[in-house]
């Protein structure tokens, strides 16, 4: 089980990425346009700057939904290979038996 703050500090932080996306968006395009004045994406990259860190998507770290584990993650199930192997043991994901050979 991972650490209850660390649990916490990523819900966080994409909540915050959440509240912030369309502002960042909306920047980064402006930033990125260059039929713009050169001062209006500066100023534009100066707004970025100023958001918070944690509204940035590449702060955010895939995340075990069971246990909260960081590593050996697998997207598709959203868990961990620890907590996928002991669903898969107590028989609680269908269609999953423990290999034998």
């Amino acid at each position: 089980m991972a650490k209850i703050s660390m649990v916490e500090r990523q819900k966080k932080r994409v909540a915050m990425v959440d509240k912030f996306a369309a502002k960042r968006a909306e920047l980064k395009a402006i930033a990125r346009d260059e039929s713009r004045p050169m001062e209006e994406r500066f100023k534009a990259q100066l707004k970025l700057a100023k958001l918070p860190r944690n509204s940035s998507a590449t702060r955010l770290h895939n995340r075990c939904e069971v246990s909260g584990r960081p590593r050996a993650y697998y997207r598709k199930l959203r868990m961990s290979r620890i907590a996928l192997r002991d669903l898969a043991s107590k028989g609680q994901i269908p269609g999953m038996v423990k290999s034998s050979w």
